[in-house]
């Protein structure tokens, strides 16, 4: 059975049950307009209400649906944060997606590797934007007119649909994004856990009837067993790219070397790369980032050096669209991106 969840303007969350793989998860929480730490006893109440929700329907009191041993759906980690999580029924890879910011924080392969990090100075408490995952910016990416990478990070996303392997997540306009823009649009983020890979899509509509321009970036933070196992690959040599730590006011470098090791601070936009692989000598492990559609530039970042971000186990490699998109009324744009793991012998 897969449910779909739709919001009534009331506020309130009906679902609506059609054939599907078996599954069963509690109602996902309205969005709400800030990031402020969890009320704990509206919290308990909200624990309290999905409980029964669930139980109410032969489930367990997680709000999961468990089959030999699986178990996929609706969750809320220690700190009260939901989450949906997706397990794939032949190969055992899972993956964990946040409905505070749509953000992604785990995916796990049929082997037992984890490819996404999550920093450990992150906050997992809505107090503030998680700090890893394969993060949303937008509709800006870094500084601008607004908040630094937008609003979708700080925001909750509802629940559109959801399977054993497959979540759709929704944003809209909400009195918190319009403050700073005010823009009739409609976001809508889907993850899909395949056998073999991560398959992502986000789906931008411009619901008004004039254009506006945004940018767009999954800010993606992957592991590593430590920086001087890691190779990043690509169709780096010759491309330019723009040195953001150089201070040179924006100018343009061309990258002489095919593949990239850190080895300092790093925070680098390559244009027209779209292609990166990131070698892990210390897993036997490669990660193919898979941008097929609407990413069309590559950013790579580590804050060399700084433990409390815990910055020797990881490595942003982000898929970016960094031109401005000018998006006219009743048009969409797509970006497609997938993680598919490998060997590295």
């Amino acid at each position: 059975m897969k449910l779909t969840l739709s919001l009534l303007a009331s506020g309130a969350l009906s679902a609506s049950a059609f054939t599907g793989s078996p599954l069963a998860f509690a109602p996902a929480s309205v969005s709400r307009p800030s990031t402020t730490a969890l009320d704990a006893s509206k919290n308990k109440l909200k624990i309290a209400s999905r409980t029964k929700w669930a139980e109410s329907r032969g489930f367990g009191s997680a709000g999961v649906a468990e089959s030999e041993g699986v178990a996929a759906g609706l969750m809320t980690n220690a700190d009260g944060l939901e989450y949906v999580k997706l397990v794939h029924p032949d190969t055992g890879a899972t993956s964990e997606v946040y409905l505070l910011g749509g953000v992604v924080t785990s995916y796990v392969d049929g082997d037992g590797q984890e490819f996404i990090a999550v920093r450990p100075d992150a906050k997992m408490d809505g107090s503030k934007p998680i700090s890893g995952g394969l993060s949303h910016c937008w509709p800006q990416f870094g500084p601008g007119e607004i908040q630094q990478h937008g609003f979708a990070r700080n925001v909750n996303w509802t629940v559109k649909s959801v399977t054993e392997t497959s979540v759709e997540l929704e944003m809209a306009p909400s009195d918190y994004t319009k403050e700073m823009w005010d823009k009739e649009f409609l976001c809508t983020f889907s993850v899909d856990l395949e056998a073999d890979q991560l398959s992502t899509k986000m789906f931008v509509e411009n619901k008004g009837e004039e254009s506006f321009d945004f940018q767009a970036a999954l800010h993606s933070y992957f592991t590593v067993s430590a920086l001087e196992n890691l190779e990043i690959s690509g169709s780096f040599e010759g491309k330019e790219f723009l040195n953001k730590l150089a201070g040179d006011g924006g100018e343009m470098q061309t990258e002489e070397r095919s593949a990239i090791t850190i080895t300092e601070e790093y925070d680098r936009v390559y244009k027209g790369i779209n292609d990166p692989v990131l070698k892990d000598a210390g897993t036997g492990k490669t990660l193919s980032v898979l941008n097929t559609a609407g990413w069309e530039d590559t950013v790579l970042w580590n804050p060399y050096g700084d433990e409390g971000m815990g910055y020797n186990n990881f490595v942003c490699v982000e898929s970016v669209k960094f031109d401005p998109v000018t998006l006219a009324g009743g048009a969409s744009w797509t970006g497609d991106m997938a993680l598919k793991p490998g060997s590295a012998e």
